[in-house]
């Protein structure tokens, strides 16, 4: 890419098709949060109506032996999830947004692996978006629907 802008975006992992203030505030806001930065959630790819967030094994996110904690799971589907929402969203008038449904469906132990969760926007609206997330390590471990209020 020959812009300087445009080339930074996609080496940061961030398409430049994404509106540059979402992705500032997805950057900021979502993986700039503490608690994203306290379980050491990142993010490696955005782009409209998707996002992938990773997360290391650390032993302070287990909660027996080197299984990752359901908890630091759900955290992380949720982050990726309102990424996802936001990516897409349009940018004029946005005051925030608001998780307001997650169900997950644990399929597997995370046993001392480092995991990525991938949001994939299903169907969007002007107030909300539903976003289907999964999270695997070499395996899926868990699949999840959220359910995003944009306001």
């Amino acid at each position: 890419m020959a812009g300087g802008s445009d080339a930074k975006a996609a080496s940061d992992g961030i398409d430049p098709a994404v509106d540059p203030a979402l992705a500032e505030r997805i950057r900021l806001v979502l993986f700039g949060s503490p608690v994203a930065r306290a379980l050491g959630v990142g993010l490696a790819r955005l782009s409209v109506d998707r996002a992938t967030a990773v997360l290391p094994f650390r032993t302070q996110n287990v909660t027996v032996g080197d299984i990752v904690h359901g908890g630091v799971i759900a955290a992380l589907i949720d982050i990726a999830g309102v990424a996802a929402a936001l990516s897409g969203a349009a940018s004029e008038g946005l005051r925030g947004s608001a998780t307001s449904q997650l169900s997950i469906s644990y399929l597997a132990p995370a046993k001392g692996v480092a995991l990525a969760a991938e949001a994939r926007v299903l169907r969007r609206g002007r107030r909300q978006a539903v976003v289907d997330v999964e999270v695997r390590a070499a395996d899926l471990v868990a699949k999840a629907l959220v359910t995003v209020a944009l306001f």
